[in-house]
């Protein structure tokens, strides 16, 4: 079980993201992490080893990353997956047969299609409510109920959960509270602060930043599931490369830096499309006027590159998705190049079109994944995909 160690909370998360959880190679003394490409180890004698036993197991670069993004979140063990999928079924995992989950109506389409045609089959139950209401989720509570999950910001709708307020619900309630940090990352929101006891990414996205690698990652501060995730890892094996690990890896050094160009350049795309008359709706937890941006300041410390506007049909938005220059079509997030996509039929396909249209999600609805390009370039290429 990867645990961190105690130095790698006590520096600032720029510092953290750079050195948590790596030590120079001893044997050569290279300051990056080598790519340890193993599968078993050698063996001194029966029941004497250096650690390592067999790759499933353990592996010292995916040590070190598990290590890394636990500092990072202010965790205390860190486990990495072969995908962001792959880590929120090893979470279901911990459940039982018979066991009822709350669930934000609007996470990502991946995860509710995980829930409704897989784990339900195994026998678990789930609940789909505006998680934006507290009184909402406290209703959804049954006796059977064993977990809180949220994502905030959710996918693609933009809206808060107010983690302070169900992180006190689940503790009184004594369910697993499970937050998905991958919109925010934990460089804008610290989810065990408000008393998350799983948090969830997808290192695919901000963590790596460069669009070349698919993980996951889950990190708790409790002993006891930390112990209960490991064995998830060792008995499914659903575990990362080495390689992938090591991307990852390079990705978190520079997360910090990542995050704030991410941010500034969300920020003033978001305003220029608030102000633009062609856009009839923009949803994006940095702006005025956003109905929970007032709590997106009490809780986050930046507002990401995530964001989402009404083009107001189908046809309109597939005419702007199809017509930007710099920004890809194309699934996923999190990258440094920008993104566009459209939430109805890619990420959001799985989710039944009355339950996508009852939270707002309209086939108008068009999302974009802010890279780090030059602001003023990007919203010219917005400015000509909008136009008549």
């Amino acid at each position: 079980m990867t645990r961190i160690r105690d130095h790698d909370l006590e520096n600032g998360l720029a510092t953290r993201a750079v050195h948590a959880g790596q030590e120079p190679e001893p044997l050569a003394g290279a300051v990056t992490m080598p790519i340890f490409q193993t599968s078993t180890y050698v063996q001194a004698g029966l029941g004497r080893h250096k650690g390592h036993e067999y790759a499933r197991v353990s592996n010292p670069t995916r040590e070190a990353l598990e290590r890394n993004v636990a500092a990072l979140e202010g965790g205390t063990h860190g486990h990495a997956f072969a995908s962001g999928m792959a880590a929120i079924d090893s979470v279901l995992t911990l459940l039982s047969a018979g066991d009822h989950v709350v669930c934000g109506e609007n996470v990502y389409g991946g995860t509710h299609r995980l829930m409704e045609q897989v784990r339900s089959r195994l026998g678990l139950v789930f609940s789909y409510v505006d998680t934006r209401e507290v009184a909402a989720v406290e209703r959804a509570i049954r006796p059977a109920t064993r977990m809180l999950f949220v994502e905030t910001p959710t996918n693609p709708m933009m809206r808060l959960a107010d983690l302070a307020a169900l992180g006190a619900l689940a503790g009184s309630r004594r369910l697993l509270f499970v937050v998905d940090n991958t919109f925010a990352t934990p460089i804008f929101q610290r989810p065990f602060e408000y008393g998350a006891d799983l948090v969830v990414h997808s290192t695919t996205k901000y963590l790596n930043g460069h669009s070349d690698m698919i993980g996951g990652m889950v990190v708790t501060r409790r002993d006891d599931l930390g112990e209960q995730l490991a064995f998830l890892q060792k008995a499914v094996g659903a575990v990362p490369g080495p390689f992938d690990c090591w991307l990852v890896l390079r990705g978190t050094k520079t997360l910090a830096l990542r995050m704030h160009q991410h941010d500034a350049n969300g920020r003033r795309i978001a305003q220029w499309l608030a102000a633009d008359t062609r856009v009839p709706a923009v949803f994006y937890p940095g702006l005025p006027a956003h109905p929970q941006h007032e709590l997106a300041c009490r809780q986050m410390s930046g507002f990401g590159g995530m964001l989402s506007f009404e083009a107001g049909s189908f046809e309109r938005a597939r005419r702007i998705v199809e017509r930007t220059r710099i920004f890809a079509l194309a699934e996923s997030l999190g990258g440094v190049e920008s993104l566009i996509g459209h939430p109805a039929t890619m990420t959001h396909a799985a989710v039944p079109k009355a339950m996508r249209e009852a939270m707002g999600l309209t086939d108008g609805l068009v999302r974009l994944a802010v890279g780090i390009e030059d602001a003023d370039d990007l919203i010219a290429d917005l400015d000509q995909a909008l136009a008549p």
